[in-house]
């Protein structure tokens, strides 16, 4: 078949794909569509256990209004349940979510989830088409166009997207600059030991587990993976917490180092947009060449 012909069967099967799922998400029927978007509320916060194992987040139990009888339902997030929950408190909202008609295949979210239209799967098969584009131009018209076409727009869309990563930016040090200073304590390092099954190699994740109340009186349990010195030897370590107000699952223990990344953040964003845009004008140049 070649090279141009199996371009152009990638664009057709890829370009099929993006017309069902399109069509799936008009008719309301993709997975997201179908989904049952709740929030749910916190209503106990089960302590860790010294030594135990991180897998399944915080163990919590939440309650939720079910849509269908009017009713609170309690659920916990015992087993496979989706997102960790690894900041809790009692009264906090996050997102509980099921297939319709499942209630019993329930599953959490950090935060209440919008309902959604489901296009992920059409976006992802949209963008195969356009790279599957791009390799048809440059086999058909030279290799230059590849850098065009895989630089260019890239470059505008970084460039578009700069003034709200700024934003964004700016509402983060803001928010870690209006931090409250609270004491927080140590209460578990969790341990959890995993083999590659390829060579063999034994690899130990170690997850302290801070305990600390908001000024306002919230008492949270929170999983901290960074910037605790020695994380295995903090059990019972006294620490100073930064935490948000509003979100206490927002906390730091390094606010400075908090600072620092979230700068670091906007330049490589411009970097990265200089970049692309380079490699879209070498394309250009070397097709005038």
């Amino acid at each position: 078949m070649g090279w141009h012909g199996s371009l152009v069967l990638w664009c057709a099967v890829w370009g099929v794909a993006a017309l069902v799922w399109f069509g799936m998400s008009l008719a309301g029927v993709t997975a997201a569509q179908r989904t049952v978007r709740l929030t749910g509320r916190i209503e106990q916060v089960r302590p860790p256990r010294h030594g135990g194992s991180r897998a399944g987040g915080i163990s919590v139990v939440v309650s939720y209004r079910d849509p269908a009888s009017g009713q609170d339902v309690t659920v916990t997030n015992d087993g496979e349940r989706g997102e960790l929950i690894t900041a809790a408190w009692e009264g906090r909202e996050i997102g509980v979510s099921h297939p319709r008609g499942r209630p019993h295949a329930y599953r959490f979210s950090n935060a209440p989830e919008p309902r959604t239209r489901g296009l992920g799967r059409a976006g992802c098969a949209v963008f195969l088409v356009y790279a599957g584009l791009v390799a048809l131009t440059a086999v058909d018209r030279g290799w230059p166009w590849a850098l065009i076409g895989s630089g260019g727009p890239a470059a505008v869309l970084g460039a578009v997207q700069l003034p709200r990563a700024v934003r964004d930016r700016n509402g983060r040090l803001a928010r870690l600059a209006a931090m409250e200073a609270v004491p927080g304590r140590v209460v578990a390092v969790l341990r959890d030991v995993s083999v590659d099954q390829d060579d063999g190699h034994v690899r130990t994740t170690i997850t302290p587990v801070l305990s600390f109340t908001t000024r306002a009186g919230t008492a949270v349990t929170a999983h901290c993976t960074a910037g605790l010195p020695d994380p295995a030897g903090a059990y019972g370590r006294d620490v100073t917490v930064h935490c948000t107000a509003a979100d206490p699952a927002e906390f730091t223990l390094d606010r400075s180092a908090g600072e620092r990344s979230e700068k670091w953040d906007v330049i490589l964003h411009v970097l990265a947009v200089a970049v692309l845009a380079a490699v879209a004008v070498a394309g250009a140049v070397l097709l005038r060449v």
